[in-house]
């Protein structure tokens, strides 16, 4: 009998491919990315819109138009807020 239980190593494991925290105002949203090196973690941060198609589903997409470009400030600024925060808490 095969068990596929996952064993105590795999349930401590972080998801895989999950941000660490995401900041969304409106559609735009930022999600911060945590990697791991000798010298400690450091961050990425992606960005993108949500919106609806033609057909009324959700999609994403990493281009933005002149009336996102001050939702984006507002999203890369508090994404820098909270990568600064997590720095000084380590430090």
């Amino acid at each position: 009998m095969i068990d596929n239980k996952p064993t105590t190593e795999q349930e401590n494991k972080p998801a895989r491919n999950q941000p660490v925290h995401r900041i969304r105002v409106s559609g735009v949203q930022a999600s911060i990315w945590e990697n791991r090196g000798e010298t400690g973690p450091w961050y990425n941060v992606t960005l993108s819109r949500s919106y609806k198609d033609a057909n009324d589903e959700w999609k994403s997409a990493d281009s933005f138009s002149v009336n996102d470009l001050l939702l984006v400030a507002k999203v890369a600024d508090e994404a820098h807020s909270w990568i600064i925060q997590k720095q000084q808490e380590r430090n």
